[in-house]
Protein backbone atom coordinates (compact mmCIF):
# COMPACT_ATOMS: atom_id res chain seq x y z
CA UNK A 1 0.00 0.00 0.00
CA UNK A 2 1.24 3.34 -0.86
CA UNK A 3 2.39 5.31 2.17
CA UNK A 4 3.71 9.42 1.38
CA UNK A 5 5.33 9.27 4.91
CA UNK A 6 7.54 6.56 3.98
CA UNK A 7 7.85 7.96 0.19
CA UNK A 8 9.26 11.28 1.96
CA UNK A 9 11.35 9.64 4.26
CA UNK A 10 12.87 7.27 1.89
CA UNK A 11 13.74 10.63 -0.09
CA UNK A 12 15.27 12.77 2.34
CA UNK A 13 17.40 9.46 3.17
CA UNK A 14 18.57 10.13 -0.72
CA UNK A 15 18.87 14.22 -0.51
CA UNK A 16 20.63 13.76 2.94
CA UNK A 17 23.54 11.79 1.34
CA UNK A 18 25.36 14.88 -0.32
CA UNK A 19 24.84 18.67 -1.22
CA UNK A 20 24.88 17.95 -4.80
CA UNK A 21 24.18 14.87 -7.10
CA UNK A 22 26.26 14.29 -10.37
CA UNK A 23 23.76 13.95 -13.13
CA UNK A 24 25.48 11.39 -15.58
CA UNK A 25 25.38 10.60 -18.95
CA UNK A 26 27.34 7.75 -19.91
CA UNK A 27 28.52 7.17 -23.60
CA UNK A 28 31.08 4.14 -22.80
CA UNK A 29 30.34 1.20 -20.45
CA UNK A 30 33.63 1.26 -19.59
CA UNK A 31 33.63 4.88 -18.10
CA UNK A 32 31.11 3.95 -15.86
CA UNK A 33 32.90 2.60 -13.42
CA UNK A 34 36.19 4.73 -12.79
CA UNK A 35 33.95 7.82 -13.08
CA UNK A 36 31.47 6.60 -10.79
CA UNK A 37 34.73 5.80 -8.43
CA UNK A 38 36.37 9.32 -8.70
CA UNK A 39 33.12 11.06 -8.24
CA UNK A 40 32.78 8.92 -4.68
CA UNK A 41 36.45 9.71 -4.04
CA UNK A 42 35.37 13.14 -4.05
CA UNK A 43 32.55 12.83 -1.57
CA UNK A 44 29.74 12.58 -3.62
CA UNK A 45 28.00 8.76 -3.32
CA UNK A 46 24.62 9.45 -4.68
CA UNK A 47 24.81 9.03 -8.52
CA UNK A 48 22.16 9.87 -11.37
CA UNK A 49 22.33 8.34 -14.20
CA UNK A 50 20.40 9.32 -17.26
CA UNK A 51 18.63 7.34 -19.74
CA UNK A 52 20.20 9.24 -22.16
CA UNK A 53 22.03 6.56 -23.99
CA UNK A 54 21.90 3.07 -25.02
CA UNK A 55 24.23 1.78 -22.47
CA UNK A 56 22.53 3.47 -19.28
CA UNK A 57 20.34 0.87 -17.83
CA UNK A 58 23.85 -1.47 -17.79
CA UNK A 59 25.49 1.19 -16.30
CA UNK A 60 23.28 1.30 -13.65
CA UNK A 61 23.12 -2.58 -13.21
CA UNK A 62 27.25 -1.95 -13.10
CA UNK A 63 27.39 0.32 -10.67
CA UNK A 64 25.09 -1.07 -8.33
CA UNK A 65 27.08 -4.32 -8.33
CA UNK A 66 30.39 -3.32 -8.34
CA UNK A 67 29.43 0.01 -5.40
CA UNK A 68 27.17 -0.91 -2.95
CA UNK A 69 28.53 2.35 -0.94
CA UNK A 70 26.94 4.25 -4.08
CA UNK A 71 23.28 5.37 -4.22
CA UNK A 72 22.85 4.78 -7.51
CA UNK A 73 19.64 6.31 -9.59
CA UNK A 74 18.25 6.63 -12.92
CA UNK A 75 17.51 9.74 -14.34
CA UNK A 76 15.29 11.29 -17.21
CA UNK A 77 12.94 8.99 -16.18
CA UNK A 78 9.92 9.42 -18.28
CA UNK A 79 6.89 6.73 -18.36
CA UNK A 80 5.64 3.78 -16.03
CA UNK A 81 7.90 1.67 -18.51
CA UNK A 82 11.07 3.47 -17.92
CA UNK A 83 10.33 3.40 -13.96
CA UNK A 84 10.28 -0.45 -14.66
CA UNK A 85 12.72 -0.87 -16.49
CA UNK A 86 15.23 0.96 -14.17
CA UNK A 87 13.96 -0.47 -11.14
CA UNK A 88 14.77 -3.85 -12.57
CA UNK A 89 18.27 -2.53 -13.48
CA UNK A 90 18.84 -2.19 -9.64
CA UNK A 91 18.38 1.83 -9.57
CA UNK A 92 17.91 2.99 -6.06
CA UNK A 93 15.86 5.99 -6.71
CA UNK A 94 14.31 7.48 -10.16
CA UNK A 95 14.09 10.82 -11.08
CA UNK A 96 11.87 12.46 -13.82
CA UNK A 97 12.07 15.73 -15.52
CA UNK A 98 8.11 15.89 -15.08
CA UNK A 99 5.57 14.14 -14.23
CA UNK A 100 1.98 12.58 -15.35
CA UNK A 101 -0.50 10.99 -13.61
CA UNK A 102 0.33 7.67 -15.24
CA UNK A 103 3.88 8.04 -13.73
CA UNK A 104 2.44 9.23 -10.18
CA UNK A 105 0.38 5.89 -10.76
CA UNK A 106 3.52 3.77 -11.19
CA UNK A 107 5.25 5.26 -8.36
CA UNK A 108 2.97 4.46 -6.11
CA UNK A 109 3.43 0.81 -6.86
CA UNK A 110 6.93 0.64 -7.12
CA UNK A 111 9.61 -0.89 -5.18
CA UNK A 112 12.36 2.34 -5.15
CA UNK A 113 11.10 6.13 -4.46
CA UNK A 114 10.46 8.49 -7.38
CA UNK A 115 11.34 11.68 -7.61
CA UNK A 116 9.30 13.74 -9.88
CA UNK A 117 10.04 16.87 -11.76
CA UNK A 118 8.00 20.40 -11.19
CA UNK A 119 8.16 23.86 -13.10
CA UNK A 120 5.24 25.66 -11.89
CA UNK A 121 2.91 25.77 -8.46
CA UNK A 122 0.25 24.15 -10.47
CA UNK A 123 2.68 21.05 -11.05
CA UNK A 124 3.73 21.09 -7.61
CA UNK A 125 -0.18 21.55 -6.36
CA UNK A 126 -0.76 18.09 -8.89
CA UNK A 127 2.11 16.41 -6.88
CA UNK A 128 1.32 17.03 -3.77
CA UNK A 129 -2.59 16.16 -4.55
CA UNK A 130 -0.57 12.34 -5.56
CA UNK A 131 0.97 12.20 -2.09
CA UNK A 132 4.41 13.77 -2.97
CA UNK A 133 6.26 16.35 -0.96
CA UNK A 134 9.64 16.01 -2.46
CA UNK A 135 10.57 17.25 -6.11
CA UNK A 136 12.75 17.71 -8.70
CA UNK A 137 12.53 21.20 -9.79
CA UNK A 138 13.65 21.73 -13.33
CA UNK A 139 14.71 23.53 -15.62
CA UNK A 140 15.64 25.22 -12.60
CA UNK A 141 17.36 28.06 -14.38
CA UNK A 142 15.05 28.68 -16.80
CA UNK A 143 12.06 28.42 -14.36
CA UNK A 144 12.75 31.47 -11.86
CA UNK A 145 15.75 30.04 -9.93
CA UNK A 146 16.62 30.81 -6.79
CA UNK A 147 13.53 33.49 -6.71
CA UNK A 148 11.08 30.73 -7.88
CA UNK A 149 11.69 28.68 -4.97
CA UNK A 150 11.90 31.50 -2.44
CA UNK A 151 7.94 31.95 -3.82
CA UNK A 152 6.46 28.71 -3.42
CA UNK A 153 8.03 28.39 -0.39
CA UNK A 154 5.54 30.63 1.13
CA UNK A 155 2.14 29.03 0.40
CA UNK A 156 4.11 25.69 -0.19
CA UNK A 157 5.86 25.48 2.85
CA UNK A 158 5.60 21.55 2.75
CA UNK A 159 7.70 20.85 -0.28
CA UNK A 160 11.42 20.16 -0.72
CA UNK A 161 12.88 20.46 -3.67
CA UNK A 162 16.78 18.95 -5.68
CA UNK A 163 17.01 21.87 -8.15
CA UNK A 164 18.32 20.79 -10.81
CA UNK A 165 19.18 22.68 -14.58
CA UNK A 166 21.95 25.48 -15.67
CA UNK A 167 23.35 25.21 -11.87
CA UNK A 168 27.05 25.59 -11.86
CA UNK A 169 29.49 25.45 -9.31
CA UNK A 170 29.20 29.76 -8.92
CA UNK A 171 25.30 29.07 -8.42
CA UNK A 172 24.81 26.16 -6.64
CA UNK A 173 25.32 27.67 -2.79
CA UNK A 174 22.36 30.35 -3.48
CA UNK A 175 20.27 27.39 -4.16
CA UNK A 176 21.57 25.33 -0.82
CA UNK A 177 20.96 28.25 1.41
CA UNK A 178 17.30 27.99 1.05
CA UNK A 179 15.32 26.72 3.38
CA UNK A 180 12.81 24.31 0.60
CA UNK A 181 16.24 23.20 -0.89
CA UNK A 182 17.50 19.45 0.30
CA UNK A 183 20.25 19.34 -2.59
CA UNK A 184 21.37 20.11 -5.92
CA UNK A 185 21.66 18.55 -9.07
CA UNK A 186 24.55 18.97 -11.79
CA UNK A 187 26.92 18.13 -14.10
CA UNK A 188 29.78 20.93 -13.44
CA UNK A 189 32.07 18.52 -11.75
CA UNK A 190 31.65 16.11 -14.82
CA UNK A 191 33.39 18.22 -18.14
CA UNK A 192 33.31 16.09 -21.44
CA UNK A 193 37.52 16.72 -21.93
CA UNK A 194 38.08 15.32 -18.68
CA UNK A 195 35.78 11.89 -19.19
CA UNK A 196 37.38 12.20 -22.95
CA UNK A 197 40.69 11.84 -21.41
CA UNK A 198 39.84 9.33 -18.42
CA UNK A 199 41.10 12.34 -16.32
CA UNK A 200 39.35 10.91 -13.38
CA UNK A 201 41.84 13.13 -10.92
CA UNK A 202 40.39 16.06 -12.03
CA UNK A 203 37.11 14.83 -11.51
CA UNK A 204 37.90 13.56 -8.01
CA UNK A 205 39.05 17.15 -7.31
CA UNK A 206 35.96 18.89 -8.76
CA UNK A 207 33.81 16.37 -6.48
CA UNK A 208 35.80 17.67 -3.82
CA UNK A 209 34.95 21.20 -4.27
CA UNK A 210 31.02 20.41 -4.85
CA UNK A 211 30.48 18.57 -1.65
CA UNK A 212 31.45 21.41 0.37
CA UNK A 213 28.98 23.54 -1.02
CA UNK A 214 26.58 23.92 1.61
Amino acid sequence: MFDPIQLRERIDAVFARAPVIPVLTIARLEDALPLARALLAGGLPVLEVTLRTPCALDAIALLRRALPEACVGAGTVLSAEDLARVADAGAAFAISPGATDALYAAGKDCGIPLIPGIATASELMRGLEHGWQRFKFFPAEASGGVAALKGLAGPLPMARFCPTGGIDAGKAPAYLALPNVACVGGSWMLPEDAIGAGDWTRITQLAQQAALRR
